[in-house]
């Protein structure tokens, strides 16, 4: 039996990259979730002059850069902070991580409670290192599957509330300023009653204070951004979550978008952009079956991974009708739901579950890449 993948509990950043299989993993946080063109296109050229050439989009809308080595780091690093990338005090990633509703405008309440915030970051409590805050402030909460520890969001009666992970209802809150106090005070409270021991608001079993009662309903999900067409722009869907750093240069050279806002859906809306070229190695359609396909990084680019997974992915895509998840290791990244067809990697070879997830128990193990794409066609038919 192969070891147990490793659970490293914190999160790669710039200033604390990561290494991975193909060298280290350096995490950007975009700035109230977009950044302008002209970073787009230097977060482009980082990418390149200084690692592989590829660049992912998160679960957590956050961009990375692959490949970068020992040597490139330092001046990666002047770099990032000379575009204004990455902030150039390091202690500004101890922050907890902030995911923003996309599609969010000027003067609404999102990069409102956003700037709030970061404005009085130094107030948080210091927490474990993948804790993160979800600012869902739109009309309708769209973030509800994407994973966050504390939320602000909308309530069914129009206000805002805070909400911790964990709890189907949050707390009533009067206006953006009593929001920000409120999930600053959370923190706090997570802190003390023992949340670092537990590492995510879910796994902790305390009782919540009197003072933060789940008591008030959040509004209904809205419907999240689709690709195509959208009132701010164009929205593009990146394969697995990763691109070409040419592709994404190509994407916002040959547009006039001026700004481009990460989601944590594996989508770009791309803003103030009429039209969009086609482009190899970007999803324009919502037909396309990658989008109900989840695959991490896989070998070679990551260390803990046996197994390709990518190559595999594309060759599996539009053979299932449903959700597909591959993952080279039992770690299980890239999805946390369970899928109708899922694969995982071990010891070089393939496991198959079911209606699962990774870490449930396979109906076959040991296949090669071969065997596993025979078994999934033969499954397939038979539905």
């Amino acid at each position: 039996m192969s070891p147990s993948p490793r659970i490293k509990g914190w999160c790669p950043g710039a200033w604390r990259p990561m290494a991975t299989g193909d060298g280290l993993l350096v995490r950007v946080r975009p700035p109230l979730g977009q950044l302008s063109r002209e970073q787009v296109v230097a977060l482009c050229d980082a990418a390149e002059t200084y690692g592989s050439g590829l660049i992912e989009l998160t679960s957590r809308a956050n961009l990375q850069l692959r490949g970068v080595t020992d040597e490139s780091w330092p001046p990666l690093m002047a770099f990032l902070v000379e575009h204004q990338l990455v902030s150039d005090d390091p202690e500004a990633e101890r922050q907890p991580q902030l995911m923003l509703a996309p599609a969010w405008q000027k003067g609404d309440d999102t990069p409102t409670i956003a700037r709030l915030l970061q404005a009085r970051g130094s107030k948080l409590a210091t927490m474990p290192g993948k804790v993160g805050i979800a600012i869902d402030a739109g009309k309708t909460p769209v973030l509800g599957d994407s994973a966050a520890d504390f939320r602000i969001e909308r309530s069914m009666a129009g206000g805002l509330l805070v909400r911790a992970d964990g709890y189907a209802q949050g707390t009533a809150v009067s206006d953006v300023e009593a929001a920000v106090e409120q999930l600053i005070r959370l923190t706090h409270w997570f802190v003390d009653s023992g949340g670092r021991d537990a590492g995510r608001m879910r796994r902790h079993t305390a009782p919540l204070p009197d003072w933060a009662q789940a008591d008030t309903a959040p509004a209904p999900p809205g419907e999240k951004l689709t690709l195509g067409e959208h009132r701010e722009g164009m929205v593009v869907g990146l394969p697995f979550g990763r691109v070409a750093a040419e592709t994404l240069r190509e994407a916002v050279s040959q547009t006039s978008a001026r700004v481009v806002q990460v989601t944590p859906w594996r989508h770009l809306l791309l803003q103030d952009c009429d039209t969009l070229p086609a482009i190899d190695g970007l999803i324009r359609h919502n037909s396309d079956p990658r989008l109900a396909m989840d695959a991490c990084p896989g070998a070679p680019f990551c260390e803990q991974a046996s197994v390709a997974t990518q190559p595999l992915a594309e060759k599996l895509s539009g053979w299932v009708e449903g959700a597909v998840h591959i993952s080279g290791c039992a770690k299980g990244c890239a999805r946390r739901s369970p899928a109708d067809v899922c694969l995982v990697g071990e010891a070089g070879r393939f496991n198959l579950i079911v209606n699962g997830s990774a870490d449930s128990t396979p109906v076959k193990t040991g296949l090669t890449e071969s065997e596993a794409l025979d078994v999934i066609k033969k499954l397939s038919e038979s539905r």
